[in-house]
């Protein structure tokens, strides 16, 4: 008996601590509109605590024309805070070009207290990178 109620508690202490407060899942950012300057923004957080990270941009009478940048790795939260980091080994290849180490993302939701009507949506905003144009980047929840 003592045995069994042992094993309860550390599998409720597993699913208690793990990564299942609502972080993980895809996020979106689009700019401008299709067919003159366009920039979009993916991110996904997988429940497994790694991270996949896509930007597009098409610039009109840019060049080049169109961008395509990847970033791939892991995640972590602690609080509402998710930080990014990036293994030289595993992550990086000839797709995947950007450094997500020391980056740092603010998670974003409607306080469950808040009974107002007011809407915010849930997003990610990044407080903390060396990727000079993420910095104050805000990706939404879809």
């Amino acid at each position: 008996m003592k045995l069994l109620l042992t094993s309860l508690l550390v599998l409720f202490s597993f699913t208690t601590f793990g990564q299942s407060n609502g972080f993980s899942g895809d996020y979106n950012r689009t700019l401008g509109k299709e067919g003159n300057h366009l920039i979009e923004y993916k991110l996904t957080l997988h429940q497994d605590g790694k991270f996949v990270f896509h930007s597009y941009s098409k610039i009109k009478n840019g060049f080049p024309p169109e961008v395509n940048k990847y970033g791939k790795g892991r995640w972590t939260a602690k609080d509402n805070v998710i930080t990014f980091s990036s293994s030289k080994q595993e992550d990086f290849n000839e797709k995947y070009t950007l450094d997500f180490n020391n980056s740092k993302a603010r998670f974003v939701t409607k306080n469950p207290r808040d009974k107002s009507d007011r809407i915010i949506k849930t997003k990610l905003t990044f407080v903390e990178s060396e990727i000079f144009w993420m910095q104050r980047l805000d990706v939404f929840k879809i």
